[in-house]
């Protein structure tokens, strides 16, 4: 008894000493939040749309891939030829915000971006590939700090991705609304299955205060399903009653999704 007294009496002083440390490697880090680059483009018609098609596919991702950025999500608005507001949408994550600013200038020198990308890249003022082109930047939540690619059994034509714009009146109002995210409304959707693919705080947009989100279906009755679920979760009625998350979104944007076929997820 006294030995095993001893050397517990000897680990411990050790311990307090510092003489016995954990390695760095067995000390695990959390997941680093990424930034995420949205960028929306507007098109007309047809032909802008197969322009943009052909510039994506066979220049701009593989220049991405090229950069290290190996997960580019393209997308459509769902039922695009008979859309009213006819969009295509480019979602890159980006580790650090250094990363994000040296790209532009990065590509700038990609000779098989500029070959290959030529047609859009010299596009007349009078024959442009898109109407207008927009540019939205988020940081990760906490509940959620990378961007997860969804896995899905059936074809990936019939996917439906659905992105959301949640707008709140004030920036108290709209952290709140990220709060209500972090405290609960993630652990529902993964819960019930409805994949989510990021979620986002913008820090550079044109409707802040917001966030935005994603989440990914197999098909349109799965989405519809998913969504019924939702609305009838125990915990997302609790939470909704709360008056601590009371008014805290005032407007919502959401927005139905196909992606293309050269998407990487």
């Amino acid at each position: 008894m006294k030995i095993k007294s001893f050397l517990t009496a000897a680990v411990t002083i050790f311990l307090l000493a510092g003489i016995f440390t954990v390695p760095a490697s067995a000390v695990t880090k959390p997941p680093k939040r990424q930034y995420y680059q949205l960028i929306i483009y507007h098109v007309a018609n047809k032909g802008q749309e197969q322009r943009l098609d052909k510039y994506l596919s066979e220049a701009y991702l593989p220049a991405l891939h090229r950069q290290g950025i190996k997960t580019v999500g393209v997308f459509k608005t769902a039922n695009m030829d008979t859309a009213t507001n006819k969009r295509m949408y480019v979602l890159i994550p980006f580790y650090t915000l250094t990363g994000f600013g040296n790209l532009e200038s990065s590509l700038a020198k990609d000779k098989e971006l500029a070959e290959k990308g030529s047609d859009y890249i010299h596009a007349a003022h009078n024959d442009a590939p898109y109407v207008r082109k927009e540019s939205i930047l988020m940081y990760a939540f906490n509940g959620m700090p990378q961007l997860k690619t969804p896995e899905f059994p059936g074809l990936k034509s019939e996917r439906i991705y659905e992105l959301r714009s949640y707008e709140s009146a004030t920036e108290k109002l709209y952290k709140n609304k990220v709060a209500m995210f972090n405290d609960g409304e993630m652990e529902i959707f993964d819960r019930i299955g409805s994949q989510p693919v990021f979620y986002g705080e913008v820090i550079a947009g044109s409707r802040m205060p917001n966030l935005m989100y994603m989440t990914s279906y197999s098909n349109k009755a799965s989405r519809d399903e998913q969504w019924k679920k939702f609305g009838n979760d125990p915990k997302w009625k609790a939470m909704a009653s709360q008056e601590i998350y009371k008014n805290n979104m005032q407007k919502l944007d959401a927005m139905l999704l196909s992606p293309t076929a050269y998407s990487d997820f």
